[in-house]
């Protein structure tokens, strides 16, 4: 059974799953909020000329649109305002829109094809969360602001361009695009957020820019096929940015105390137990705390231990015992410690770290 109505910007068609056909009556401006939410018949739509806004939720949850015209006077689309259109296949926004909502095409998963005009200033949160049929994707230099999840979980997109006029990659933004190959960041990205590039498992090259300050926690973890990166050492990197990083090789750069805590970390990350690997670095100075006489340890304890000399100088000697770890482990952890001439203390901090 299908029905046709006609629209005169008052009518809530919400949840009309009959709904097939729509026509607009003469001077509607604005398509209100949740006017078709849930109309799960409506294929096609065209909106007139006339109309500058499409509000939130408007056509949230219209499965079976797959063909839609926006007019060149539209200036907002709402929040997921074509949310869960699972079957829209390509959209042009209007050269009028500055502004794309939160959402506004979340879970539009036949979606191959966008088109971004100039004018467009800001991208909101979760705008292309789960599109995964959107394989590439232009954003206009326009772009400041690029919203937290907004290609999240996108698993067919392979590349894209950060805006020039971004200075922030905003928390989990390109979290699980697993088919991403290549991002090119350019100079005046001043931060990278928490998990932005989470499980980019394809992604192999990045070049980090020298203008690039902070890289929050965890923003390349599981990237298992990254094999260079290219970073200032004065980056401040927070916790496990590139655990599970397996085939990292090599790193560009002079490295400050985090990022060699997150390589040791990534690196030893695939031995199955942890009490494995800390037994594999014992040394003697750990031996002789553990068999002294039990007592007032109250004192001790707020000393700092002290490894014996040779441990600084020889990182690859018979002191530290090899079990279960492969050779490419062994040269990584020697050549780490023998390119950064680790302190006596760093060898504390390893144990602890690890």
């Amino acid at each position: 059974m299908s029905s046709s109505a006609v629209y005169s910007g008052v009518e809530d068609f919400s949840d009309n799953d009959e709904l097939t056909e729509v026509t607009f009556a003469e001077g509607v401006t604005t398509i209100g909020e949740y006017a078709f939410e849930g109309c799960s018949s409506l294929t096609a739509l065209i909106i007139p000329e006339g109309v500058t806004t499409i509000g939130d939720y408007a056509f949230n949850g219209c499965s079976s649109l797959a063909d839609i015209t926006i007019p060149d006077g539209v200036t907002t689309i709402g929040k997921y305002a074509f949310d869960g259109c699972s079957s829209l296949m390509d959209i042009t926004i209007p050269d009028g829109v500055t502004t794309i909502g939160d959402g506004a095409f979340a879970n539009c998963s036949s979606l191959r094809v966008i088109t971004i005009p100039d004018g467009v200033t800001s991208i909101g949160k979760k705008t292309f969360l789960a599109c995964s049929s959107l394989a590439a994707i232009a954003l206009p230099d326009s772009v400041t602001t690029i919203g937290g999840e907004a290609f999240f979980d996108c698993s067919s997109l392979a590349a894209i361009t950060i805006p020039k006029g971004m200075t922030t990659i905003s928390d989990h933004v390109f979290f699980d695009c697993s088919s991403l190959l290549t991002i090119a960041i350019h100079v005046g990205v001043t931060s990278i957020g928490c998990a932005a590039f989470w499980g980019c498992s394809s992604l192999r090259v990045i070049t980090i820019p020298d203008s690039v300050t902070t890289i929050d926690h965890q923003a390349f973890l599981g990237c298992s096929s990254l094999t260079r990166f290219s970073l200032s050492p004065a980056v401040s990197v927070g916790e496990n940015c590139f655990l599970d990083c397996t085939a990292l090789s090599s790193a560009a750069t002079s490295l400050n105390m985090p990022t060699v805590k997150d390589l040791l970390h990534s690196r030893w990350h695939a031995i199955r137990e942890r009490a494995a690997v800390l037994s594999c670095l014992k040394t003697p100075w750990n031996d002789d705390l553990e068999n002294q006489p039990s007592g007032d340890t109250s004192d001790k304890e707020n000393q700092p231990r002290k490894p014996p000399n040779d441990v600084e100088n020889q990182p690859g000697s018979d002191k530290l015992e090899r079990k279960d770890i492969d050779g490419d482990d062994v040269v990584a952890l020697q050549g780490v410690a023998a390119r950064k001439k680790l302190p006596k203390v760093m060898w504390r901090v390893i144990l602890e770290f690890l």
